[in-house]
Parts: C-alpha cells; structure tokens; sequence
C-alpha cells in the first residue's frame, strides 16, 4: 500500500493528474493545432514536428466538433496539474491559455461573432485600449507644425515621404545591409544556433508588409512585399522585425531551448491566432529599439542606408523626428479594426479615418482593410504586444549604468524570447 502511495505523489511531482501528463497534452495540442490548419489554412503559421504527425492529421480530416471535444478533454486533463519548478508551472499555463483560444477559434470557424475586445482577450489573452479621434488629432497638429506648408497634414506628410522611397533597384542591397546589421547587433546578445539562416524573397499582392514563415531546424523565410512603396525606415524596422531580434530569432530560440532543450512538443507548432501571438510581434517589433538605440538607428540610416538607396542623407534627422510621431498613432489602427469589424464603419469610414487620422500612406489604406478582413482582432499584437514586452523588459533593468542596463534588457529579452510566457505572465 505504501508503495503505491508513494509512487502516486511521485506521479503528482512529475506533473501528471489522472492519468495523463502534461507531456501527453502537450502531444494532443499539437495534434489539434494541426487539425483545426485542415479547416482554416492560415491557422498553423509554422510546424516542424514529425511529417507523419501531420500527415496522418490530415488524412483523419476531423470536423470541428471533434476536434472541439478533444481540445475540451485535454483541458480537463491539465486541471489538477502540478509544476515542480517555474518553468514548468509557465509550460502549463501555456497549454492552458494556448487550448483556450484554440476553443475561440474553432467557434469563430462554425460562424460564431464576438465582440472585437471579447475576441481579442479569448484569441490573444489582451484587450486593447481605445481612444477617440480628438486624442489623435492632438498628435496630428504637432506633425502639422513640423511640416509647415500648403495642403493637408495627410497630403504634406505624403510629399515628405515620397522623398525617401527605396527605388526597386536598390531594395536587395538596402535590405541585406539592414538585416546583417540586426544580426550583428544582435548576436552580441543572443546565443543563436550556429545553423541558423534564412532566405530573402521580394513578393506582392499581400495583406502585410513582411512575413517570417519558420521553417524549424533554425530555417526560415522572409518575404517582403514590394507591391506599394518601401520606405528606408522600413528597411530596419523589417530587418528586425521578421529576422533579429524578431520572428527569426524568437522561433530559432525557442526551439533550441524547449523542443531540443526540453522535449516540449507544443512548441514544434505555432498557431497564429493565440497568445503567442501577441508575444511573437510584441518581441518583434521591440526587438528594433533592442537591436538600435534612437542615435545607433539615425547614424546607421543616414551613413550606410540612404546613401545606398540614393536618398539624401541631410534629411534623415527630421524624417526620423516625424516617424517618431507618427509611431505614437499606432493604437488608431486598432480602433479603425475595432469599428469596422464590428460594423460601426463602413470601408469608406474607415479608410478616412486610416488616412487623416492614423496618417497611414493612401495607397496602403484599402491594404489594412483587406488584413482587418483576414486577421481580425490580429493587429493588437503589434503596438499593445510591443508596450507590454517592453514594460516587461524595463522591469528587469536596475542599473544607472548605460552599458549594465542594456546588458540587463537583453537578458530580459532572452528570456522572454526563450520561454513559454504570454501576456498575463509578463503584465
């Protein structure tokens, strides 16, 4: 008898309730991952586990229903779980929160509609905040007065930026400079497998600007799209956002330290609407100010990159004075989202309220639509992932020290870039 109990508290410390273990759910998510990619092609955005996995996941064709029961099950099955360390309390509520939006997204598939904040915090475990257009506009006329001149704000702001477009050219050479930079920048920091490499393709006709599709085994490929003007800012923002410290980086670490390093199966996959989500873009697009200081950016733009592009280089302080700005109306993307999706707007609505509020470029405003079309709630994760990454980031940091400090917030980062938290485990 005394046998038995003892080996049943050894099966409570290693993690197991009921039977199952936190292993064996992890094996069953990622199997359901898979399944719900049968019925919407976008949903699994990476997964490099076994082909024979997915093969067979495919071949069983689950409907929603099922698949829905199994999600409910393995969910059930985690209650009562219990973690013998930090990380491993963290992997639990990983599962956890990552089988909770997969349910949302199941339901989402079989017709059912929430609220834009309701399926924000269901999908990405956060709810953005909101402003009114007069929050905005106070942004607005301070770039009115940094762009003196005739016509409006929207139309001034589009001639100043038409200076400083990448001629088609010229966007192979800028961009392989700017990414090599954010490797080097950050490699300093980051141990990165010694494999790791990724291929750069030039596409169009996209709802995004840039897309990092993983492949595992610290792979990946990274596509641009060249259908509307890129920007010289973009060359930086994309090279870290899609390759270091980004996506690349992110994918690349976390599959070293818990598929390789653990034995976590779950993170073989990567569901694109789930709290990783918020985490993965959050990172990514902090990742830019970690790899650059504001004064780093400015001299590396206007030494290395407008002189390659062919931009005149005198103009890069007041140009990164305006992006500056304009950074601070990212949230107006989410209210435009919010108002549309919900029906508040129509596309016309929200196309002027993208173009004279937010100052988004005319020609890529009918381009967000089509991303609010596809991706929902999906644009959170950039401005509302990138401030909680950040604050999380800054918590870390101690020391007075210019040097020390950063060192301290890119210890941080790793971590964060090599762990399973999501957003209520860095608020």
């Amino acid at each position: 008898m005394k046998t038995k109990i003892f080996a049943a508290a050894a099966m409570l410390v290693a993690g197991t309730a009921f039977g199952a273990t936190v292993q064996d759910v992890a094996d069953r998510y990622m199997k359901s991952v898979l399944a719900v990619g049968v019925h919407d092609a976008s949903y699994v955005d990476a997964y490099y586990g076994p082909k024979e996995i997915q093969d067979q996941v495919q071949k069983e064709k689950k409907g929603l229903a099922a698949i829905r029961a199994d999600v409910t099950d393995a969910l059930k099955d985690l209650e009562g779980q219990r973690a013998a360390n930090e990380d491993e309390a963290l992997r639990i509520e990983f599962l956890r929160k990552q089988l909770g939006s997969m349910l949302t997204r199941i339901d989402m598939l079989g017709g059912q509609k929430f609220a834009f904040d309701d399926e924000t915090a269901r999908l990405y475990d956060a709810v953005s905040p909101h402003y009114d257009r007069a929050h905005y506009m106070k942004l607005v006329g301070q770039i009115d007065k940094l762009l003196p001149g005739k016509g409006s704000v929207p139309e001034r702001l589009k001639d100043f930026r038409a200076k400083f477009v990448i001629p088609k050219d010229k966007l192979k050479a800028v961009f392989d400079a700017s990414i090599a930079a954010c490797r080097e920048r950050s490699a300093k920091y980051i141990d990165l497998p010694a494999n790791e490499n990724f291929v750069l393709e030039f596409v169009s006709d996209k709802p995004w600007s840039g897309y990092n599709w993983y492949k595992g085994n610290a792979q990946s490929l990274i596509q641009i799209n060249t259908e509307f003007p890129i920007y010289i800012d973009r060359a930086v923002d994309l090279g870290c956002h899609e390759g270091y410290p980004g996506h690349h980086a992110y994918n690349a670490l976390l599959e070293k330290a818990l598929v390789k390093g653990k034995g976590w199966t779950e993170f073989s996959v990567y569901p694109l609407y789930s709290p990783m989500s918020l985490i993965a873009e959050g990172s990514a697009n902090y990742g830019i100010e970690m790899a650059f200081t504001e004064d780093e950016r400015l001299a590396f733009e206007q030494k290395v990159l407008y002189p390659m592009a062919g931009i005149d280089p005198s103009l890069a302080k007041k140009y990164a004075e305006v992006l500056k700005l304009t950074a601070q109306l990212s949230y107006a993307d989410n209210d435009a989202a919010k108002n549309y999706l919900e029906g508040k707007w129509t596309k016309a609505q929200t196309i002027e309220w993208l173009v004279n509020v937010q100052l988004a470029p005319p020609e890529k405003a009918e381009q967000r639509i089509k991303f609010y079309d596809g991706l929902r709630g999906y644009v959170i994760n950039y401005n509302l992932g990138k401030d909680l990454v950040k604050a999380y980031v800054l918590r870390h940091v101690t020391s007075k020290d210019p040097e020390v400090a950063r060192q301290q917030k890119w210890d941080a980062f790793r971590k964060l870039l090599s762990s399973p938290r999501l957003a209520s485990s860095i608020r």
